[in-house]
């Protein structure tokens, strides 16, 4: 399977700011008291977590309450379509994933990607193919091996995810045909790869984080280019005999036509917060590699990422 490139991240030194610097600095004035923080993740999903631990920081700053709003449904259509009609003042954020490209290309929505403004990036996270621990899968081959005699049940996000579009490379590379099962957000999938409903699901350490650390969950693959630092031990799918590697990214996007003054801000304020020593131990504990791309620049990776995964969809037939 070809790689699904994603453009090349502006490479941004942290080191700049010391943790004691960063900490000690004032918050900067904002012009709302409250900023609302849209993902379309539910609970304990990738998005969700990662707006939750990221607010509990952002406050040292930037000096504002930062609020989560989770607007479901619609494979992450409600979330784009309640940030392109809000006010492009600086009160309102949406969490910026692959997904909200792929519902963009894949469904007729009212508001696309193109439709909202990129604001910054903060990560590149980690797809991961996960599965019960007290179940028979030891390997990603003994999931294919599965797959091949029987059919199978494979867990994934909703069908305009990343994850989805992962699972359905997968099966091509390895010629199979299980069922992929989406599912609105991580928590729910989780529970079902946890009562033996899937046999695998594909999605992101903070998601499964709480059962890996308890024993419940096995980490198979990672989607990764190469291991991950954490998990040292877990091969890649590539490695395990699949030319497959993807990333995902994770920012913030406003509505059109934020102010220079807002994204001034945001742009001065994220490589501070990527440096706190606190946030630190909470994202890398998430497997999260922080990879800063500032607004200028966000507009036109994000504007890149969609136009390769329109050329992949259109190549594999998905998009006509």
């Amino acid at each position: 399977m070809r790689h699904l490139a994603i453009a090349t991240a502006v490479a941004t030194s942290l080191s700049a700011w010391s943790a004691g610097g960063a900490a000690a600095q004032a918050p900067v004035d904002y012009p709302h008291k409250v900023v609302t923080l849209v993902t379309h993740s539910s609970p304990g999903g990738g998005s969700d977590v990662f707006l939750r631990e990221m607010a509990k920081h952002l406050p040292k700053y930037i000096k504002a309450t930062f609020i989560i709003e989770n607007v479901q449904g619609g494979s992450g259509a409600r979330a784009v379509s309640r940030l392109a009609t809000a006010p492009a003042d600086g009160s309102v954020f949406y969490a910026t994933t692959p997904t909200y490209i792929y519902t963009s290309l894949l469904s007729k929505t009212q508001h696309g990607y193109k439709d909202v403004e990129p604001l910054a990036n903060f990560f590149t996270d980690s797809e991961v193919i996960y599965t019960r621990a007290d179940g028979p899968y030891k390997t990603l081959k003994d999931v294919i091996d599965k797959a091949q005699s029987s059919r199978g049940r494979w867990g994934a996000a909703n069908p305009a995810s990343l994850e989805r579009q992962a699972a359905e490379q997968l099966k091509k590379a390895a010629g199979v045909s299980p069922a992929v099962v989406s599912h609105e957000g991580g928590g729910d999938l989780m529970i079902n790869v946890l009562n033996g409903t899937l046999d695998i699901g594909i999605g992101e350490i903070p998601e499964i984080r709480p059962q890996l650390e308890a024993g419940r969950i096995r980490l198979l693959a990672t989607f990764d280019a190469k291991r991950m630092e954490a998990f040292p031990n877990i091969p890649t799918v590539k490695e395990s005999g699949y030319a497959i590697a993807l990333d995902k990214f994770r920012g913030l996007a406003g509505p059109k036509g934020l102010p220079p003054a807002i994204t001034k801000i945001w742009d001065e304020a994220v490589p501070k917060i990527l440096a706190d020593p606190e946030y630190q131990k909470v994202y890398r504990t998430e497997s999260l590699v922080a990879n800063f791309i500032p607004h200028d620049q966000y507009q036109g990776f994000v504007q890149n990422f969609g136009t390769v995964t329109e050329a992949f969809l259109r190549e594999n037939g998905v998009l006509k």
